[in-house]
């Protein structure tokens, strides 16, 4: 059996009338950029996110960048951040002239922990920006206690967590706002590059708007230098289908999350756990192992395909270090990135593909337990 990283082929097959259907109405209309569709999803996911506004932009890290640029943000200020994340994160940072300032996370949900954060302000210190990973929502209440405390904003990174909640609200919002992806892998994806931001504050809506097009507040009216960074009237037509579907596929990431704790719990795998005030979206589950590389070929090669969320941190990365950014020691974020395994959680997933990836785990763990004694851990695990 083989088990894909995601199967976008099969909810496309699903979904293939209702898509044809959106994707000729957006032709119809002749609006390929903005347009009718783009602003009903605007509305429904402001609806979804329980924000007052919602800007459609081209992708993710142009939501992040222009909540940044919304709030002023900009060289000699610094941003405080995760140094666990994709790299779209602190790109967004350095895209505005700001420093991004790394804080260790939570060692049980991977999230920027509020404790290392307050330790790291400045008075250059203008935001934080916490990442909503995995889809497991970060310590909001921690975070914006210190963010109140210090006078300062907080743009969430939700771009893994759609439909996450914190305390019983959508993540997103929480805080001064909050940007979105809506890449094709995401738990709500376009077929092509997509993202938003939401905000329940009007004013940095109404920049962000602004920032998307060119600065114009009419035709051939500029009030500031933007960019182009507009949703095309496709993305906005297959979201608003797609956005029917997102809590019924998160339900169904649910149950395959519970199957693994149930099926891996007697293994010596770390397992992914929910915080007492979040629920996920199970954007990943993401496992942690000492023999990480190793469990991982032995996936592979039963036809499992398996991911590593992300084994560099952010800060060590080559692109960063001509920056010379000078960071804390984050040994939980190290600790992550050394042990972390993606296994296949999505929606179109069979309970047959489930319970082989379980089988195949258990089935790594109990030759491990056969290597004969005497047998180093290094000649063990190149007999796999």
């Amino acid at each position: 059996m083989r088990v894909p990283a995601v199967d976008l082929k099969g909810q496309f097959a699903r979904l293939e009338d209702e898509i044809g259907g959106a994707l000729k109405r957006t032709c119809l209309s002749g609006r390929f950029a903005l347009g009718p569709e783009v602003e009903r999803f605007e509305q429904e996911w402001a609806a979804y996110c329980e924000a007052a506004h919602c800007v459609a932009l081209s992708n993710g890290t142009d939501a992040l960048h222009l909540a940044l640029l919304a709030l002023g943000v900009g060289t000699g200020d610094e941003v405080i951040t995760t140094p666990l994340s994709f790299f779209a994160t602190a790109e967004a940072i350095l895209y505005t002239g700001a420093r991004p300032v790394f804080a260790d996370v939570d060692p049980r949900t991977a999230c920027l922990d509020p404790g290392c954060v307050e330790a790291l302000i400045t008075g250059r210190t203008r935001a934080i920006m916490p990442v909503h990973l995995y889809g497991h929502p970060a310590d909001m209440t921690g975070l914006l206690g210190v963010a109140r405390a210090h006078g300062l904003a907080v743009i969430e990174d939700a771009c893994q967590a759609h439909g996450a909640l914190h305390e019983g609200r959508k993540v997103g919002a929480l805080g001064t706002g909050g940007a979105f992806s809506f890449y094709p892998t995401k738990n709500l994806g376009a077929y092509g590059d997509a993202g938003a931001f939401v905000t329940s504050d009007a004013q940095i809506a109404e920049r962000v708007r602004l920032l998307r097009n060119h600065g114009q507040n009419g035709p051939y009216r500029h009030a500031m230098v933007g960019r182009n960074c507009r949703m095309d009237g496709f993305q906005g037509a297959v979201l608003n289908v797609k956005l029917k579907h997102l809590d019924r596929w998160n339900a169904r990431r649910r149950e395959i999350a519970e199957c693994y704790a149930r099926g891996l719990s007697s293994t010596p795998l770390e397992l992914p756990k929910e915080a007492p005030y979040a629920r996920s979206a199970w954007h990943l589950y993401v496992v942690r192992c000492s023999e990480r590389d190793a469990l991982q070929q032995h996936l592979t090669k039963a036809g499992v395909a398996t991911a590593v969320h992300y084994p560099v941190p952010v800060p060590r990365l080559e692109a960063l270090q001509s920056y010379g950014l000078a960071s804390t020691p984050v040994p939980e974020a190290e600790c992550w990135a050394q042990r972390a395994l993606s296994l296949p959680i999505y929606a179109e997933m069979t309970d047959e593909q489930v319970d082989y990836v379980i089988d195949t785990v258990m089935g790594f763990f109990e030759e491990e337990a056969t290597v004969p004694l005497g047998v180093g851990p290094a000649e063990g695990l190149a007999t796999k």
